[in-house]
């Protein structure tokens, strides 16, 4: 009986894990002019639901951090190249490119915003 418990516990642990810090390759698939920028390509409006979709089941929906680190300050360390250079590369447990091209960016700049 222990053994199928810690089986069962193992394994929704492992199907979490893989599905929370970005499993999910589209999730970040939805159109890029939806956030009403002037530009075409991911906003800074539309920023804050990129970063729900791919980055708050680790760094928390609110950025106070969890799994990840806490995000609520993340500007006064880093600037959006460094942000950005981040995500594309991944650092610690962070696997790299959860989010990529104008997405990146536009979540890059948001969180440099973040003092």
């Amino acid at each position: 009986m222990k053994r199928k418990l810690f089986g069962f516990l193992l394994g929704t642990t492992l199907v979490f894990a893989l599905a929370a810090c970005g499993g999910d390759d589209n999730a970040g698939d939805a159109p890029a002019g939806d956030g009403g920028d002037n530009g075409g390509g991911a906003s800074v409006a539309n920023a804050e639901e990129i970063y729900q979709q791919n980055c708050a089941a680790c760094h928390g929906q609110d950025l106070s951090g969890g799994a990840g680190p806490d995000l609520t300050k993340v500007g006064s360390k880093y600037g959006s190249d460094e942000i950005a250079d981040i995500i594309e590369h991944g650092q610690g447990a962070m696997r790299p490119g959860i989010i990529e091209g104008e997405e990146k960016d536009a979540v890059a700049s948001w969180l440099s915003e973040k003092k």
